[in-house]
């Protein structure tokens, strides 16, 4: 059977639907570095401030199912024929779905009527994609990744509730925000918590250093435990015994996290970042929990923050940084451009957190530095990355 690789080589279209990370980063990232700066524009001067949608409703939205979605994407259809052995997803089959994609970012955007229409050709998305992902797997007999088709459907079924909830109920639909939110986290703990490690046994192997410790049953516990916690908290958040299941969540996260030797790589970049992004999904958690408790003390929203900014900002441009660079034929080496774009989305997360512990009156200020400063990180990888996503893969990379 010919290798993933070979199957690429063997493709003869354009290249940028060569391979899924290739468009989805690419317009995930645009889209993640427009929508930003649309929605401060609105939270600063009004909602008649602009002739089209970019109110909290779509901010929150196209967070989680627009750039959230297009990067699981993107990473799932790269990831998946190497768990399976089969055929990547490229030319027509892979235009439709990016196709798919774009049309339900533009449906939201220019406010279909009736507004079902917009709903409905955004859900299509991740209900097809979660198909395609569901027949990979299966077809591939790969039952290792159920759980992983099932984090898709979760999160299809989560983007399926925010629009019926919102059409029949108006405002912010939170157990659908929450679920999204909760999916995402748990896809970081689960798939994260598989490459963090794995490439930092690979960079310290290179230089002799004693690896982390292997995938173990106390891991495997952190994750259910995880999984229940964040399920117990979308559906029951305000109880004090899911917030403390969050908490706990969170400190067994950071205990996992503790046993990778992330400190003994502060001189990769590349894979450093990996570890800060899993960082950010345990004070995620910590955060949340608190805020359920003590929600004088740790507003709600900073828990949302650190999960949306922090957790899913950085380990998005972590993965789609070093994916971009191994799959297009590169050396996987961090240079100044990708370091500024670590720096810039780091820096972002921390004022957007940071702001919600402050008097209104300076978040107001705060905000729209931090969404300059997010604007500064996807629009960095779109021109660093942008042209190697565009361009046919290097075949003499050291």
């Amino acid at each position: 059977m010919a290798s993933t690789a070979q199957q690429v080589r063997a493709y003869t279209g354009p290249a940028l639907f060569s391979f899924g990370f290739r468009p989805f980063f690419l317009l995930g990232a645009v889209w993640a570095a427009v929508s930003v700066p649309l929605w401060i524009v609105t939270y600063s001067f009004g909602p008649g401030a602009l002739p089209f949608e970019a109110g909290l409703v779509w901010h929150v939205h196209e967070m989680l199912f627009g750039y959230g979605a297009a990067v699981v994407a993107g990473f799932l259809l790269t990831a998946i024929p190497n768990w399976t052995g089969r055929l990547p997803v490229c030319g027509t089959p892979l235009i439709v779905l990016v196709l798919v994609w774009v049309a339900g970012r533009v449906a939201l955007f220019v406010q279909t009527d009736p507004a079902w229409i917009g709903a409905t050709v955004d859900a299509a998305f991740l209900f097809l994609f979660a198909a395609l992902v569901w027949r990979e797997v299966i077809a591939g007999r790969n039952t290792k990744n159920i759980k992983v088709a099932a984090a898709v459907t979760t999160l299809a079924l989560a983007n399926a509730g925010f629009h019926y909830l919102h059409l029949s109920s108006g405002g912010l639909p939170r157990i659908a925000i929450d679920g999204g939110l909760a999916t995402l986290l748990f896809m970081i703990m689960l798939i994260g918590g598989r490459i963090t490690p794995s490439f930092t046994r690979n960079w310290l192997a290179r230089r002799g250093a004693p690896p982390p410790v292997a995938y173990g049953r106390f891991d495997a516990a952190v994750l259910v435990f995880s999984l229940v916690a964040l399920a117990a908290w979308v559906f029951a958040g305000d109880h004090e015994f899911a917030a403390a299941g969050m908490i706990l969540a969170g400190g067994l996260s950071v205990l996992r996290l503790a046993r990778w030797r992330g400190y003994a790589c502060l001189a990769e970049p590349l894979v450093l970042i990996l570890h800060v992004g899993y960082a950010w999904a345990a004070v995620a958690l910590l955060l949340l929990g608190l805020g359920s408790i003590v929600p004088e003390i740790v507003p709600r929203v900073a828990g949302i923050h650190a999960a949306g900014a922090g957790a899913i900002g950085v380990m998005t441009l972590a993965v789609m940084t070093r994916s971009s660079l191994g799959h297009t034929g590169r050396a996987l080496v961090a240079g100044s451009g990708t370091v500024m774009i670590y720096f810039l989305i780091n820096l972002a997360a921390l004022l957007r957190v940071g702001a919600t512990f402050l008097p209104i009156s300076f978040q107001t200020s705060l905000n729209p530095v931090a969404a300059l400063i997010w604007f500064g990180a996807l629009a960095g990888f779109c021109l660093v990355y942008g042209p190697r996503l565009l361009m046919p893969r290097q075949s003499n990379a050291a």
